[in-house]
Order: structure tokens, then C-alpha cells, then sequence
């Protein structure tokens, strides 16, 4: 899996402009909704804007990069690499890890770009070391889920088009969620579906991991719905594999 990983890795190494591409959009989000929008917007707290809105920023960085992984997954597919891999002595699951760690290292590098940016523009916490490691295992985790749900769309997908389009729910998500604005100033079913969705436990845990506040109940609903998601994801993946393979 070192070698398959390795190779996933040296295409990301020789097109960084993915990992670019990847971070450009949340941070123009970041500017819009800092400089342009953020006075508007009454978010009932003291804290900056920057510091409410950047833990959904960082989901929707995660977001859009997964869709390359769903891509590169279907052109390796067209190109009959998958059909080499089964002649040789490896595990059946390891083509498929190689890619979703590829994803988990330039997602990352791509978060850590936005975090820089989010502290260029004023964001400031006071987070200790465990909360920063917190807010990073919660991140991997939402990375590996949704990474997982790239390969079924990857392995799914009859066109380059329909293997990166499943990602564009997942980014428009975190905007009905607490992301932005306080799940109260939206209208009954609105806020309903915001407070039941994955994306709100999911940002209000880290955001509250950054401002050094008590997490609550919130973090076992994150973990929750991670864990659900990915192990759901991941059994999907393996039988799509197995049934296109086999």
C-alpha cells in the first residue's frame, strides 16, 4: 500500500495547483464573508466574525477537495490500471487506500493553508495543544468520511463530470447549518433541518474548541455522525470495488 500511496502522492507533488485550487474558493468565501458580509451579521456573540464563520470554512475546504479524489479514482479506473492491480499479490482494499490517503494529506495541507490565511485576516484563538489536536482528529475523520464517500462516487460514476459533481451538496451543506449565522434567526423547518444535520455539531464542537469553551453533548453528536458516516461509506466502497472487480 506504501508504493500505491507513494504513487497517488507524486500526481498531487507534480499538479500543486489542485491543492491551490482546493483552498482558493473558502478563502474567497472568507473574504466575502468577512469584508463584505460580516458587519450584517449578528452572530449573539462578542467574538470576531472571522473566528464564528472559519470552523465551516474549514469544512467546506475539506469539501471541495475530496472531489479530486472521486476524479483521479475514475480516470485510473478508465485507464485499466485497477485491472493490473488485481494480478498482483496485494490486498484488494489497498488501491482504494491509496487514494483516500492521498486525499487525507493534501486535504490537510489545503486546511492548514486556510487556517494561515483565517490568521492573516484576524482570526485568533487561545486553544490549547489538546484542543488544537481535538479540532485536527475531528477534521481527519470528517476528511476520511468524506473521502470514502468520494471513492463510491468514483466507482459509481459514468463520466469525469458525474465523478467530481456529487461534491457540490456537501459544499452548499455547511451554508444550512450554524456555520455562518445562529440556526435561530433561520425559519422553523430551516433551523430544524440546520440542528439535525451532521455540519452543526461538527462546527460547533470545534468552535468551541477554539474559543475555549465546554464542548458539551455536541462532540459526542460529531463523532457520532463521523464514525456512522464513515463506516457506511466504507462498507459502500468495498462491496462497489468488489462488485465492479470481482
Amino acid at each position: 500500500m506504501a508504493v500505491l500511496t507513494g504513487r497517488s502522492l507524486t500526481h498531487i507533488l507534480r499538479s500543486p495547483d489542485t491543492i491551490i485550487t482546493t483552498a482558493v474558493t473558502p478563502i474567497a468565501l472568507m473574504l466575502l464573508f468577512v469584508y463584505v458580509l460580516g458587519g450584517a451579521i449578528n452572530t449573539g456573540t462578542d467574538e470576531s466574525y472571522i473566528n464564528y464563520m472559519l470552523p465551516g470554512i474549514l469544512l467546506i475546504t475539506i469539501a471541495s477537495g475530496i472531489a479530486y479524489t472521486a476524479y483521479r479514482l475514475f480516470l485510473d479506473m478508465q485507464g485499466g490500471i485497477f485491472e493490473r492491480f488485481q494480478s498482483m499479490p496485494i490486498a484488494r482494499s489497498s488501491v482504494l487506500w491509496a487514494h483516500v490517503l492521498t486525499s487525507l494529506v493534501s486535504n490537510l495541507v489545503s486546511v492548514a493553508i486556510v487556517i494561515g490565511v483565517g490568521f492573516i485576516m484576524g482570526f485568533r484563538t487561545g486553544a490549547s495543544f489538546g484542543a488544537w489536536l481535538a479540532v485536527a482528529g475531528i477534521l481527519i475523520l470528517f476528511t476520511l468520511a468524506l473521502t470514502w464517500l468520494a471513492v463510491v462516487a468514483g466507482l459509481s460514476a459514468k463520466t469525469v463530470d458525474g465523478a467530481s459533481a456529487f461534491s457540490y451538496p456537501l459544499i452548499f451543506l455547511p451554508f444550512i447549518s450554524s456555520a455562518f449565522v445562529p440556526t435561530d434567526t433561520m425559519p422553523a423547518p430551516v433551523a430544524w433541518f440546520a440542528e439535525n444535520q451532521p455540519v452543526t455539531s461538527i462546527v460547533n464542537t470545534i468552535r468551541a474548541l477554539f474559543a475555549e469553551q465546554p464542548v458539551g453533548g455536541e462532540i459526542w453528536i460529531a463523532l457520532a455522525w463521523l464514525v456512522g458516516i464513515l463506516v457506511v461509506a466504507y462498507g459502500f466502497a468495498i462491496a462497489s470495488y468488489r462488485r465492479k472487480f470481482s
